[in-house]
């Protein structure tokens, strides 16, 4: 094979294809979230500048930039919360508020320089593989474009999810989901509906209780909400960390240690669990003394079975004069009232949809199209998400995501498997360059041996033994939004890209198929 001595730069010229101009790139990535920024900083450092990040968002950001609901912040210690290679000093507590994460990722672009590489306010209407030309062809609201490889990067909590209620298209009054959350309402003494008992709304309930005049909070699943162990940093540990760097990064790596701890309980020995659910039932005891409402909020489910919440004020929230929890499941939104199961009816005047978003049916994959002729979303509802090492899809090739399926995390940062696949990215280019690839594709069969090994794993799991139904869990009843391992050992598998893994097409057209070994798909 041809030896390259240096990165291949493709100039960003244009082309025609039929009747439509395109702007030939390297490099697409689709999304500007931790992810397909951390991407845009990775091949800048690695001396690529033919890429280009589209973004639909004014700004990067992401699933930051999107949810600025009161209360938002992150569950994950703000320590663990960034790049690795970009600590930030600057957080102002141990649990970070959604605007300084938001401040710290524009300041990442802005010292890396990468915001002229991004297309704001831009949709990807489709993505589709040209056999032909061998090559992705991107269609956008601002023009058309063409690029060697695509990267998607688009998170899986970015397309809200609405619930399917008889009638709540004729709400007259304020109705949005929390990822949209309309500043321009004013809640002040209003009757507010809140629609969910997850993240989104363990933090919003808390944040506008005490300025509302009434809060319903409609469950169908009760969850297990730990303390949080939030805190201000000090002036002098906030002038320690600017000051003494290897100070914030030995605090980083203990809390990242003390995180993998959980893996034990979560992914080999779920009755280790135990001892957290019993915190979360104190946490019960604490904030709630009705021992009706105590039994309300109480699952019946193992702990980690479904995403573990962190709340001081939840509970107390809940046992407040002016909110009532609501366990009957609604069956319609009249103009200005929700009827649930049991008849009754209570008016509202605003509702808070916080029911999660599509994770494995986001409508983003009906956009992506392949070699033949064949959307990821039909593909994955005949087959359910599968990708080898999260990144790659048979059918699909020189494409690559950062951070799908099974890469997601119930315990630690995302931020840290991003980073995983970003070494995998960055060496599936240099692959393409050493070797002279034009094309690579996963194999068909090392994909599905990867992910039989994945749902052995997850076998033993406390995702599966947990007796709970939870959005991790797709319509097949395969988990594949988590990874059941430590984090570790998903960065030792993503460390460097597997080309035996992969049919390979050179500049001269010929393919190229090795051996891979078991060791090599196993996660």
């Amino acid at each position: 094979m041809t030896q390259a001595t240096t990165p291949r730069r493709r100039s960003g010229r244009a082309r025609t294809i039929g009747d439509t101009p395109r702007r030939h790139l390297g490099v697409i990535i689709v999304g500007s979230g931790f992810a397909g920024l951390g991407a845009a900083i990775r091949l800048s450092k690695d001396g690529r500048d033919d890429y280009l990040v589209i973004e639909r968002g004014s700004e990067v950001g992401g699933t930051w930039r999107d949810n600025t609901y009161p209360g938002a912040a992150c569950d994950v210690p703000s320590h663990l919360y960034s790049y690795s290679f970009e600590l930030n000093p600057k957080w102002s507590r141990s649990f970070s508020p959604q605007s300084e994460i938001q401040d710290y990722l524009r300041s990442v672009a802005a010292k890396y320089n990468v915001g002229d590489k991004h297309l704001f306010e831009t949709e990807v209407t489709l993505a589709q593989w040209d056999t032909d030309e061998q090559r992705w062809l991107v269609d956008t609201t601002s023009g058309n474009f063409s690029a060697d490889v695509l990267v998607g990067a688009v998170g899986a909590l970015c397309e809200p999810a609405l619930p399917d209620i008889k009638g709540i298209g004729n709400f007259q009054g304020e109705l949005f989901h929390s990822a949209r959350w309309n500043h321009d309402a004013d809640l002040k003494g209003k009757r507010v509906a809140i629609i969910g008992t997850g993240a989104s709304a363990i933090q919003i309930g808390p944040a506008i209780a005490d300025e509302v005049g009434h809060l319903d909070v409609y469950q169908r699943t009760a969850p297990w909400v730990m303390p949080r162990h939030d805190r201000s940093y000090s002036k002098v540990e906030s002038l320690a960390y600017r000051h003494v760097p290897f100070l914030q990064r030995a605090a980083r790596e203990a809390i990242y240690w003390g995180r993998e701890a959980f893996v034990l309980g979560f992914a080999y020995e779920p009755k280790i669990l135990q001892v957290a659910q019993r915190m979360a039932a104190k946490n019960i005891a604490k904030g709630i003394a009705d021992p009706e409402l105590r039994a309300k909020v109480t699952p019946d489910w193992q702990i980690g079975c479904k995403r573990i919440l962190i709340s001081n004020t939840w509970y107390p929230m809940l046992a407040q004069e002016n909110v009532d929890l609501v366990t009957d499941g609604i069956v319609e939104v009249r103009e200005n009232a929700i009827v649930t199961a049991d008849g009754t009816v209570r008016e509202v005047d605003a509702i808070v949809v916080a029911t999660g978003f599509h994770v494995t049916d986001s409508p983003t994959y009906q956009r992506i199209i392949g070699k033949d002729g064949r959307s990821l979303a039909s593909v994955w509802d005949e087959y359910g998400q599968q990708a080898y090492k999260g990144a790659a899809v048979a059918g699909f090739p020189n494409l690559l995501f950062v951070v799908g399926p099974n890469t997601g995390l119930g315990h630690s940062s995302m931020v840290y498997m991003i980073e995983s696949h970003l070494n995998y990215l960055s060496s599936a280019l240099q692959a393409m360059d050493k070797h002279d690839l034009k094309t690579f594709e996963v194999r068909h069969d090392v994909q599905r041996k990867y992910n039989e090994n994945i749902q052995k794993h997850m076998g033993r799991t406390i995702w599966k033994t947990g007796g709970c139904a939870s959005w991790y869990l797709d319509k097949h009843g395969n988990n594949t939004t988590l990874w059941p391992s430590f984090t570790f050992a998903f960065r030792r598998i993503t460390r460097h890209f597997d080309v035996q893994a992969y049919d390979t097409t050179r500049a001269a057209g010929s393919v190229r198929s090795l051996a891979t070994t078991q060791e090599e798909v196993s996660a």
